[in-house]
């Protein structure tokens, strides 16, 4: 059962952390609407969450016949995705949506790059470095494509 959950917890503090980063700036780079960018993490929060639940629940069900551990894989999944996801409107209520976009970044690779120390095995720097980059990517690239978006279509 303790897998299950980390399973969920791994999974969505990841996964909530990047989807969420990534639209907050691809939507800020692209509107620099803040209530653009709140209606989409709220919906992210949900939909997205709902949705790798499902996945997870699965990718659990091909690899065990233990239901309720992939019941909790698929809730804990769910429960922290949207935990982590939701978290990001706080910096949106409490400044400007750029700084609040900034401050964003810096807590969801702060969080990332915690996470990936305490899992990281014989060399958790490399764990760090290496999921603190694709978290940058991922941000360099939906920060363009909202310019790119609003250039095109704005």
């Amino acid at each position: 059962m303790k897998g299950a959950i980390k399973t969920g917890f791994s999974f969505g503090l990841t996964s909530g952390i990047i989807t969420t980063l990534g639209l907050m700036v691809g939507l800020y780079s692209g509107t620099h609407s803040k209530l653009v960018v709140i209606g989409a993490i709220i919906t992210i929060a949900i939909a997205d969450a709902l949705s790798d639940a499902f996945g997870i629940h699965i990718s659990e069900e091909t690899k065990t016949k233990n239901h309720q551990n992939v019941w909790l894989a698929t809730l804990s999944t769910f429960f922290f995705k949207f935990l982590f996801a939701i978290t990001f409107i706080i910096p949106l209520l409490l400044f400007q949506l750029q700084t609040a976009v900034i401050v964003s970044v810096i807590y969801g690779l702060t969080l990332l790059g915690t996470f990936s120390y305490m899992i990281g095995r014989k060399n958790p720097w490399k764990a760090v470095i290496e999921h603190i980059l694709i978290g940058l990517v991922v941000i360099i690239i939906t920060f363009f494509i909202g310019k790119l978006v609003n250039r095109i279509f704005g």
